[in-house]
C-alpha cells in the first residue's frame, strides 16, 4: 500500500457559545483542518488539527512531496520525515504529523479490517470516561444564550450538563477572571454536586505564590487534581512542593524530554496525553508506558476536536491501562460534526469506543462542504485575542483579569 494523494479542507463549526480562556477565546466556532491521505488501493484515512483558529492547509499542502510514495505502514519512517529532531529546530511539524499519522493508522486499520486500538494493543475498556468541560462563555451572538458569567449562571449550565451526559466528574476552565472569584465559583460547584469530582485549570496564568495559595484554599473539596496553575517545569515544582492536590499538566510535559525531566525531579503527577499535542496516538500510548513504570498518573487532554480527532483520543483511552482520571473534551459545547451519523453521544458520562476498521468514523460529504464553505465565507479568528477586550493581550503570570460584572457582548 502506498500513499497517492493528500488532500485538506478547512473546516469551521458552530459552539453553542464564545468559550473564554486565559489566552482569549474560541470565538463561537472551532476552526479544524481535516487531512485525507489517499492510498493506491482506494482507501482514505482521516486525520484532524486544529490551529489557533486558523487554516492549516498550506502547511499540509507543503508535505504531500514527503508523502506520495510512503507506505502507511512505515510509521517510524513517517516520524523521522516529518518531524526529525534537529530539523524541526527550524520547522516544527509535531501536530502535522500527529494528523498524518492518524489518517495512516486509519488506512493500516482499515486495509487489515480490524480497529485502531487491536494496531495498539487491544482495548482494556469498551468506553472512555469524561468529564464535563465548564468554560466561561460569552452570550451567543445570535440568540443571546449560553451566558457563563456569575456563579449562578455557572452552576446552572453544570447541573444541565451533568442532566445531558450523567458527567459524575468537572472541569473549570479559568484564567479568564480574578483567582478570587474563581475560586468561589469553584467552590460554588463543589457544594452544588455533592459526590463528584472537580479540576481547575487556569492555564497557567497564575503566580507560583497565587498556585499555592489556589491550592491550599481547595484541599478539603473533592478534587481530581489542580492543572497547571503556573507556568514551567520549576513553577510547577514550587506549587506542588506546598500543594495538598496532585497537579496536572497539558503544558509543561507535552515529549519525551520534559517527561524525563519530570521523572527524574517532580513536578507534576499526572500527565494530560495529547494526540495533537504529543505528535500522534503512537506517542502517547509510549508516554503512558513511561508513566506506568514510574506510576505518574494519566488522562487524555482534549484540545478542541472534531469527530475525527476524538475518535483518536477514544482509542488512546481504550488501550491505556494507567487510565486514572476521565478525560477532557470540549466536545459536547459543538452543534454539529463532521463525521457520518453526527456527533457522538455521552452516555453515563463516557463515550463508546468506535469498533469499525481504522478510527471507526467516516466523513459527512455534505457537512464537510458546508462547514468548508462556512470557513470560507468567515476565515480564521484569533485564539489568543480576546474580542471582549480588544486592547488586551496575555501575559504570564497574569495581572490584568477580565470584571465579572461587565455583561458586555462582544461581536465575533
Amino acid at each position: 500500500m502506498k500513499i497517492i494523494d493528500v488532500r485538506a479542507t478547512t473546516v469551521t463549526v458552530p459552539l453553542e457559545a464564545p468559550l473564554r480562556h486565559s489566552n482569549g477565546a474560541h470565538w463561537g466556532r472551532f476552526v479544524r483542518t481535516i487531512v485525507e491521505v489517499e492510498a493506491d488501493n482506494g482507501l482514505i484515512g482521516l486525520g484532524e488539527m486544529g490551529g489557533g483558529g486558523e487554516s492549516a492547509e498550506r502547511a499540509f499542502g507543503h508535505l504531500k512531496e514527503y508523502l506520495v510514495g510512503h507506505d502507511p505502514f512505515q510509521l517510524e519512517a513517517l516520524r523521522f520525515k516529518i518531524c526529525n529532531p534537529t530539523a524541526s529546530l527550524y520547522n516544527n511539524r509535531t501536530q502535522l504529523h500527529a494528523a498524518l499519522e492518524f489518517a495512516c493508522l486509519d488506512l493500516i486499520g482499515q486495509s487489515l479490517g480490524v480497529p485502531v486500538y487491536d494496531l495498539l494493543g487491544g482495548k482494556l475498556r469498551d468506553e472512555v470516561p469524561f468529564a464535563s468541560y465548564l468554560f466561561f462563555r460569552y452570550p451567543n451572538p445570535h440568540t443571546g444564550e449560553g451566558e457563563v458569567r456569575t456563579v449562578d449562571q455557572l452552576v446552572a449550565e453544570a447541573k444541565a450538563l451533568k442532566a445531558r451526559g450523567q458527567f459524575t466528574s468537572h472541569k473549570l476552565k479559568g484564567g479568564v477572571f480574578p483567582p478570587e472569584y474563581e475560586l468561589e465559583c469553584y467552590k460554588a460547584l463543589a457544594e452544588a454536586l455533592p459526590g463528584d469530582t472537580f479540576r481547575y485549570d487556569p492555564n497557567a496564568a497564575l503566580s507560583v505564590e497565587q498556585g499555592i495559595r489556589f491550592a491550599q484554599k481547595i484541599a478539603d473539596l473533592p478534587n481530581d487534581y489542580l492543572e497547571d496553575p503556573t507556568y514551567g517545569l520549576n513553577g510547577m515544582r514550587r506549587v506542588r512542593s506546598f500543594s495538598p492536590v496532585p497537579l496536572a499538566t497539558n503544558t509543561v510535559v507535552v515529549n519525551f524530554e520534559e517527561l524525563a525531566a519530570n521523572v527524574l525531579d517532580p513536578a507534576v503527577d499526572v500527565i494530560l496525553l495529547d494526540t495533537t499535542f504529543w505528535g500522534g496516538i503512537r506517542a502517547c500510548v509510549k508516554a503512558a508506558g513511561v508513566c506506568e513504570t514510574f506510576q505518574l498518573s494519566t488522562a487524555v487532554h482534549s484540545s478542541g476536536e472534531l469527530g475525527i480527532q476524538l475518535a483518536t483520543m477514544l482509542h488512546l483511552g481504550a488501550v491505556v491501562p494507567n487510565l486514572t482520571f476521565s478525560a477532557d473534551a470540549h466536545y459536547h459545547h459543538l452543534t454539529d460534526d463532521i463525521i457520518e451519523g453526527g456527533p457522538m453521544r455521552y452516555r453515563n458520562g463516557a463515550i463508546r469506543v468506535p469498533d469499525g476498521p481504522g478510527l471507526g468514523v467516516k466523513l459527512d460529504r455534505e457537512k464537510l462542504a458546508q462547514y468548508s464553505e462556512l470557513y470560507n465565507s468567515l476565515g480564521g479568528y484569533p485564539y489568543d485575542r480576546d474580542p471582549g477586550r480588544p486592547d488586551w493581550f496575555p501575559i504570564l503570570p497574569n495581572k490584568s483579569w477580565a470584571d465579572p460584572d461587565d455583561d458586555a457582548v462582544p461581536e465575533v
